[in-house]
Order: structure tokens, then C-alpha cells, then sequence
């Protein structure tokens, strides 16, 4: 079974040689827990698109530093893709940035947040009314995004959330899965990501907060990983 995965964002150029891409990251650890899956990149965000959408049996779409919102080509013809991909009923995951334009295509809206930037480890809470294999009600993982999905598309149903986040996981049926947070992110590449945008994007007192929820929260990204596996399999 093939994976397609649409990289809409890469590692920042500096942390290059020390961690994989995004999507080497997703091909990387799922490879490790659903062994007989295989996957294909395709480099969106300069245009590299698949010839259709039937050279693969399931999707996922990256992070990235590009707005979700944004009119860039290669993002509306995306947002057509994954139109496609629901229409013939293909299994879609995405992440971050992923998560957005997926909300986007389907017709929801995103935005910038008027709280900010959400960075570090993050607490959800995992609803009681949408069946998941999440075995806690508080997931704790990466984040780093100053959008959201402000109103998400109707069809799907919102399974994780907090103050912060109202729409962090969004599912639909067994096709379609989005998390806003980062569960491909290891502590070590979140504090990296920290450490490049202090005083850049983030102010230092932003940045000190994140430093600590990496320090004290344990995330549970093996759990969220295992679950994007199984459900890129349908």
C-alpha cells in the first residue's frame, strides 16, 4: 500500500543536517510501526503534484510555514486535490498546516488567531461525543502555529480542543484525519524550532513559556503516531 505524502513545508535550512524533512519525518516513523506501507513525496509547494490522485491509496499533508488562507498557485490547486481525494473517498491525514487547508478546501475558514502564537508542548481535551482509539481525555503534544481553523467544514466532527485551540482534531467517518499540533515533532526538534524564531516571530517571553512545557510535559506522540498509521491503512 502506497502513501502519498504532500510536503507543503521543509525543515528550516539550518536544522537540515541534523533532522530529516517533514515528511521524512511521517515516512520515517510510521515506517517503523506499519512496516508494509510505502511512500511517495511530492514537493507541493514548488508545485510538484502527483498526475492523480490514483498513483497512491491514501494522503498526508505537511506542515508548513505558508497560510493556509493564502491564494499562492500551488496552495489552490492543492485545495482542488484534496477536493479530489474526498470526492473518490481516499483516505486523507493532515498536520499543522495540513490540517487547515484541508479545513479550507472543504468549506471551513482559517485565519490568523487574535491570541497569538501557540508554541511547546500543548494539553487537548479529547471529546466524549466522537468515537477515537485515544485512551485518555488529555493529549498532550507539539505545537507551533499562529493560525487555526476558526470554523471548521460541517461535515467533520472536532475530537480534540482546548482555550487556546477550539478546533485542534478534526476527523471525518475513517477517511479524514487533522490534528493541529505536531505529533511527528520530538522535544528536541521543538526546542530547536524554539531556539531559530526567539525574537524573530517570537517574542522572549513566548518563547521562555514554550522552553518550560518542553521541559515538564511528557507529549504522546506514540500514541498519535500509531493512530495515523492504522488509519492511513483505512
Amino acid at each position: 500500500m502506497k502513501i502519498g505524502i504532500l510536503a507543503a513545508g521543509i525543515t528550516p535550512d539550518v536544522l537540515r543536517s541534523k533532522y530529516p524533512t517533514y515528511a521524512e519525518m511521517f515516512a520515517q516513523q510510521i515506517a517503523v510501526l506499519e512496516p508494509e506501507l510505502s511512500f511517495e513525496i511530492f514537493d507541493v509547494r514548488l508545485d510538484e503534484f502527483p498526475d492523480s490522485i490514483d498513483c497512491c491509496d491514501a494522503w498526508l499533508i505537511t506542515g508548513s510555514k505558508s497560510d493556509a488562507y493564502g491564494d499562492d498557485p500551488w496552495i489552490i490547486r492543492l485545495c482542488e486535490f484534496i477536493r479530489e481525494i474526498d470526492a473518490k473517498g481516499q483516505v486523507l491525514v493532515g498536520i499543522c498546516f495540513g490540517h487547515q487547508v484541508i479545513a479550507r478546501a472543504l468549506g471551513g475558514r482559517v485565519g490568523k488567531f487574535d491570541g497569538g502564537w501557540g508554541v511547546g508542548i500543548h494539553h487537548y481535551q479529547v471529546s466524549n461525543e466522537v468515537e477515537t482509539p485515544l485512551t485518555q481525555k488529555d493529549i498532550a503534544f507539539c505545537a507551533f502555529h499562529q493560525d487555526q481553523v476558526l470554523e471548521k467544514p460541517e461535515k467533520m466532527s472536532s475530537f480534540l480542543s482546548s482555550d487556546f485551540c477550539q478546533y485542534a482534531g478534526l476527523i471525518y467517518q475513517d477517511r479524514i484525519l487533522t490534528f493541529q499540533g505536531h505529533p511527528e515533532f520530538s522535544k528536541a526538534y521543538e526546542n530547536e524550532l524554539i531556539d531559530l524564531y526567539d525574537g524573530v516571530t517570537l517574542t522572549p517571553e513566548v518563547a521562555a513559556k514554550a522552553r518550560q512545557t518542553v521541559a515538564q510535559d511528557a507529549i504522546d506522540n506514540q500514541q498519535l503516531m500509531a493512530w495515523v498509521g492504522q488509519f492511513l491503512k483505512g
